[in-house]
């Protein structure tokens, strides 16, 4: 029997403030998981909490930078300590900075890489190693349309969700034989901080909706079954995938050539 329960589960999500990250924190509790929600400062997560309470859930906070080595590494102990393991690590936390990139500061470089795959990179490696030695564990990383092109003015992005493709396979590889299975998520469109440039700009936005074949932006809430699905026992023979939840968009970019989406994709 398919099974997309989650009770008994407890899951570690980052970026839960808002947008995506708190989406999906929710969708996660409301399957049943007990879910430890983090951001990059005290209290970041309280609304979240509130929503997830207010739906019956379980849930509580902690607090990281991630462009902080040492930070990350002491928020997945925390967590580890708080019920002794984690089934569930959905890396979702990032960020990103727009420049072309003949001006593109390296200092921001550094930052967007070391929040977006180091983070990553160091919380699979801390908690995974756990999940090695039980033998189960899933984990999530959020990749993007940018983990597929190049977009523009965001070098550092780009190459950053570029290596969570190849970090999520690499994982994958490495821990299937121990029943981790590690899979992305790649959102398309959505309607988030990051893209509220783009939203704002209605001749970009109408392009964009135009490359959509659902015509229309995403919203967070419909990245939730993909995660609950890949957090589950659904998803046991399902590793080292990358998802893409972006209604059609790049199967449409296939159709009209190939790399007309080269200009439009940022988020």
């Amino acid at each position: 029997m398919v099974n997309f329960s989650l009770e008994g589960k407890t899951a570690l999500v980052t970026g839960a403030s808002r947008g995506i990250g708190q989406a999906l924190a929710l969708a996660l509790a409301t399957s049943g998981a007990f879910v430890i929600c983090a951001s990059s400062r005290p209290g970041g997560c309280d609304e979240t909490l509130r929503k997830i309470q207010s739906e019956g859930g379980q849930a509580m906070a902690l607090d990281a930078d991630l462009a902080d080595a040492d930070a990350v590494i002491k928020l997945a102990e925390d967590a580890l300590s708080i019920k002794g393991h984690i089934d569930i690590l959905l890396n979702n936390g990032g960020t990103i900075f727009r420049a072309p990139a003949t001006d593109f500061p390296f200092d921001e470089w550094r930052n967007v890489l070391a929040v977006n795959i180091d983070s990553a990179f160091l919380l699979s490696q801390t908690i995974g190693k756990t999940m090695v030695e039980r033998g189960q564990g899933k984990i999530i990383n959020i990749a993007s349309m940018l983990s597929y092109t190049g977009g523009i003015t965001v070098p550092a992005y780009t190459a950053s969700k570029h290596a969570i493709a190849g970090l999520t396979k690499a994982l994958a590889n490495e821990w299937g034989q121990y029943n981790v299975q590690v899979n992305a998520i790649a959102p398309g469109y959505i309607k988030t901080d990051n893209t509220q440039a783009l939203q704002d700009d209605e001749t970009r936005s109408a392009e964009i909706c135009a490359r959509i074949p659902a015509n229309r932006w995403g919203e967070s809430d419909d990245l939730a079954g993909a995660a609950v699905f890949l957090a589950s026992a659904a998803s046991n023979y399902v590793t080292g995938h990358r998802l893409a939840v972006d209604a059609g968009f790049l199967a449409s970019q296939l159709t009209n050539g190939g790399n007309s989406h080269e200009r439009y994709t940022e988020p």
